[in-house]
């Protein structure tokens, strides 16, 4: 039976509600029977109740007394902050959003969740686990087993539910309910009234989770399991950024321990958008994943130089690996002098011969360069032990640790497989044309070299201007001396866009874990972007992972998705075409404006947008953004930039184009196309420029334009 709801006024009602006001709920007194809303909200203040005595019970431990030392008392404290952090109640952020009922067979007795007034069994799903003080649950966290049905249960698999039941909220008030009847095998499945208003809810501030609408193909990649990694391959509105934040939050409920000791991170494509995302995961309660960019994992160097587009794809293709690889090992010579070990009275000798032996052998094992000079005293010093065993003594380890610490084998060691720093190494690599050309023949020609070569070679490290895929270049070079740590689960966002060498470099971060891959060929706007997911699904080094197309929309309206649309054949074709299941068409308009007219016509539209609710993202060139933000201050409207959208600041955001993707507003305000595809190298990563802009309207998009569209879209 629908509750009804406050707005629109005219949906139907079956149940009496009052409208919401936006103020606390209070505890109410107990719900008459035929007052179901009533008995939700009882049940919400008794949930909120039941969350402020869990958090009470563990401010309220003492640990005096528990652990033997400091170390570990410090270990137990910081794991109790945490979890008091966890059980905040977190104000406006509705505790359960969904119920489930089930069917009680005649005589059987009530088995857990909450006992239902028709004698059913009911799980509230929330975002968080809450119990009341005999441990029974009255929400049920939203990635327990039990909670599956309420994402994918339907009317011809209802999954045993006879009911599911989605709750209103404004303000922080339960306000409405809305039942789906599943035992209805032959009726139509429609998103209902409540599913439709929360996803088309306006967005202010940052990014919020999905968890109450997550569809049943988005639940199925969350709950894929930890095994594997999983490419997610989304249209614009797909909602794939939510869906990977969701399977990290789900992975962490499910494998808690093994992530805490391994770690997880977030890889996003700039700081702007990590800020855009990052009250996610907390809303869910979770508050320890790290959040970084790809710049952000190779930092061994400042970044002061732009490298050009031809110089960024030689350093970012995946050939750039062998090159390093061979410079790398560049140093290790053959020894023509043996090495003479004197112990006592004693001098043992180890022959030249048998020291190449075992140079070519570490060689030829192809470990790490700095593991191998590890590796090197001691096996110079077992063949000294060998010796020392034909003479009749009986060395022991200890004796083979110390002949590996004498000064000559060390002396031999620095000779043999003298020490690489990596930043030195690519330093040299980019300003010694004869040190590339030897270490890059037949790998890269000579065109290849002279684009990654510095015109002014660096005089040392501090004076060079290091460029992002230098930073790269010596990321690589770091691995290759010693392994770079690995982390048990990797989110990576927008992955269309990184280069092999990229994709390398976060590969690392994962090579023992899992990650997640999320993207959208259409929207790769680099020169070096991926042109399909399994070549960089094989650079990540995660060649078997399972890839997922996601094309049903919850975020564009159709007849926006729709115009975007056209630019598909020229920049993906071999892509589905989006579809949206918004009811609502949009608000879409596009205007043609005389040359001089642009700046007040563009002003004009964020007028006529601030005039209706939500969030307002004016999108440009890059080159445009100082004309425009002049414009707008002129005008006397505040924006500020991207990522510093709050719900308290200015509704209006002006968005440099290499700046829109990943973020999401109601309006969008789009200025002059031609200039978005104008400010890219070419033609093709221009239109996905574009492309991206036109997308990123959740209700109304305005084009305003005073040069020609392009044909696609004329």
């Amino acid at each position: 039976m629908p509750a009804p709801l406050p707005e629109p006024a005219t949906e139907a009602t079956a149940e009496p509600t009052a409208r919401a006001t936006g103020s606390p709920v209070p505890s109410p007194p107990p719900a008459a029977p035929d007052d179901p809303l009533g008995r939700e909200r009882a049940h919400l203040a008794a949930s909120r109740a039941a969350l402020r005595a869990m958090r009470a019970d563990v401010e309220a431990l003492d640990i005096k007394d528990v652990t033997a030392n400091w170390v570990n008392s410090e270990v137990l404290k910081g794991q109790i902050e945490e979890r008091i952090a966890a059980l905040a109640d977190l104000a406006g952020t509705p505790l359960f959003f969904g119920r489930l009922d089930y069917a009680r067979a005649p005589g059987a007795e009530f088995t857990g969740g909450t006992e239902g007034g028709d004698g059913s069994d009911a799980f509230y799903i929330g975002r968080r686990h809450v119990h009341d003080t005999d441990g029974d649950p009255m929400v049920v966290d939203w990635r327990a087993p039990v909670s599956q049905p309420f994402y994918r249960a339907s009317k011809k698999d209802p999954q045993g539910v006879t009911v599911r039941r989605r709750f209103g909220y404004t303000g922080g008030e339960l306000t409405a309910y809305e039942d789906e009847d599943l035992t209805d095998a032959g009726g139509e499945e429609r998103a209902g009234a409540l599913l439709q208003r929360e996803i088309e809810r306006p967005r202010v501030g940052p990014m919020r989770d999905i968890v109450a609408t997550i569809q049943p193909e988005q639940d199925e990649i969350v709950r894929s399991g930890i095994g594997g990694t999983v490419c997610v391959q989304g249209a614009p509105g797909t909602g794939k950024t939510a869906v990977g934040l969701h399977r990290v939050a789900y992975l962490l409920y499910a494998h808690r321990e093994r992530l805490a000791r391994t770690g997880t991170l977030v890889v996003g494509p700039n700081r702007s958008f990590l800020r855009y995302i990052e009250q996610v995961l907390p809303a869910l309660g979770e508050l320890n994943v790290a959040q970084a960019t790809v710049d952000d994992l190779v930092a061994h160097v400042e970044v002061r130089a732009v490298d050009s587009p031809r110089a960024a794809c030689v350093k970012g293709d995946a050939r750039m690996a062998e090159v390093l690889r061979r410079a790398v090992r560049s140093g290790v010579t053959m020894p023509v002098e043996p090495v003479v070990v004197v112990r006592g009275s004693r001098r043992w000798r180890v022959p030249a011969y048998e020291l190449e032996e075992i140079v070519r052998e570490l060689l030829d094992r192809d470990i790490r360069y700095g593991a191998a000079r590890d590796a090197l005293p001691q096996r110079i010093a077992h063949a000294v032990l060998v010796r020392m065993e034909q003479a009749g003594e009986a060395p022991d380890d200890r004796v083979q640790d110390a002949v590996a610490r004498n000064p000559a084998v060390k002396a031999a060691v620095k000779a043999l497989w003298p020490q690489v720093d990596p930043v030195k190494l690519v330093l040299r690599l980019l300003s010694d044309g004869e040190f590339l050309a030897e270490h890059a023949r037949g790998v890269l020609d000579e065109e290849e070299q002279a684009a990654v070569l510095w015109e002014k070679p660096a005089r040392g490290v501090k004076s060079a201007k290091w460029s992002a895929a230098d930073a790269v270049l010596i990321d690589e070079a770091a691995d290759l001396i010693a392994r770079t740590p690995s982390l048990g689960h990797v989110v990576l966002d927008e992955a269309q866009d990184l280069s092999p060498m990229q994709y390398r470099a976060v590969g690392r971060r994962c090579s023992t874990g899992s990650a997640t891959v999320l993207g959208d060929i259409a929207q790769g706007t680099t020169p070096w972007a991926t042109p399909t997911w399994r070549e960089a699904l094989a650079h990540l080094g995660k060649p078997d992972a399972a890839v997922e197309e996601l094309t049903q929309g919850f975020r564009v309206p159709r007849e926006v998705i729709a115009y975007a649309s056209r630019l598909l054949p020229a920049i993906a074709p071999g892509l589905a075409e989006a579809t949206s299941v918004r009811e609502a068409a949009g608000d879409f308009r596009v205007r043609a404006v005389a040359e001089g007219e642009l700046d007040a016509a563009v002003v004009a539209a964020c007028h006529e947008a601030l005039r209706k609710e939500g969030s307002i993202g004016l999108i440009a060139a890059d080159p445009r953004i100082p004309a425009l933000g002049a414009a707008l201050a002129d005008a006397g409207l505040d924006c500020v930039a991207p990522g510093e959208e709050t719900s308290g600041a200015a509704r209006l955001t002006l968005v440099p184009a290499t700046l829109a993707k990943g973020l999401e507003y109601d309006h969008v305000v789009l200025d002059d196309p031609a200039s978005v595809v104008g400010a890219e190298p070419d033609e093709r990563t221009g239109l996905r420029r574009l492309y991206v802009a036109l997308t990123r309207a959740v209700s109304g998009l305005t084009v305003v334009h005073a040069r020609p569209l392009p044909r696609q879209l004329d």
